[in-house]
């Protein structure tokens, strides 16, 4: 797993796709876990913050994740209780448009099948945005069918939308979400985390 923590880091697979970007940043994984998580969050990739801080999730959206699951952040950085493995390990760019360029799938390609099964047996998986939903559920529909049939997946896994603040008008239109879906989802992550 050291060997595997550090090939991540130093991967430059992208370095000339990040350069033609807009942003045109140099590749920075950021790394996360260890075997023995209970807990997995599969994201979508780090946005410019995290590329900055280099620690997932270091922004408006990690707030909102940590509320979602009912935990502090001593608890979601520690790295033998919760893994985040992202669909790729570094910030995609921004487009001429400043929007978020998609996470490049050589990343996952390259990397998900040699640390999902070093991880081992992982309790709980937060499936974090559609890519999330697509790569682990072979979901077929959007974000918001999905994340409605999450009891379907539960208790092993959660899909669940980007905590970006850009889907603050989701969560008021789907009300569902807070008055259900999240009391199941801090139970089972207080269970895990408990057992």
């Amino acid at each position: 797993m050291d060997d595997l923590r550090r090939g991540l880091g130093a991967c430059t697979l992208c370095a000339d796709r990040f350069a033609a970007t807009h942003t045109a940043h140099e590749p920075r994984p950021v790394v996360w876990f260890r075997p023995g998580a209970r807990i997995l969050i599969a994201g979508q990739a780090p946005g410019a913050r995290v590329h900055a801080s280099g620690r997932p999730f270091t922004d408006p959206s990690g707030d909102r994740l940590r509320d979602w699951m009912g935990v502090d952040e001593d608890t979601f950085y520690d790295q033998s209780r919760v893994a985040i493995v992202p669909m790729a390990f570094c910030f995609p760019g921004y487009d001429a448009k400043g929007a978020d360029l998609p996470p490049p799938p050589i990343c996952r390609k390259t990397w998900h099948p040699r640390i999902v099964p070093a991880l081992g047996d992982v309790a709980l998986t937060l499936l974090v945005g559609g890519y999330a939903h697509k790569y682990h559920l072979n979901a077929k529909t959007n974000v918001t069918d999905t994340t409605a049939a999450w009891r379907d997946h539960a208790p092993r896994a959660f899909p669940l939308p980007h905590p970006s603040w850009r889907n603050t008008g989701w969560l008021k239109k789907n009300p569902w979400f807070e008055a259900e879906l999240l009391p199941a989802l801090r139970a089972r992550v207080t269970e895990v985390l408990n057992d």
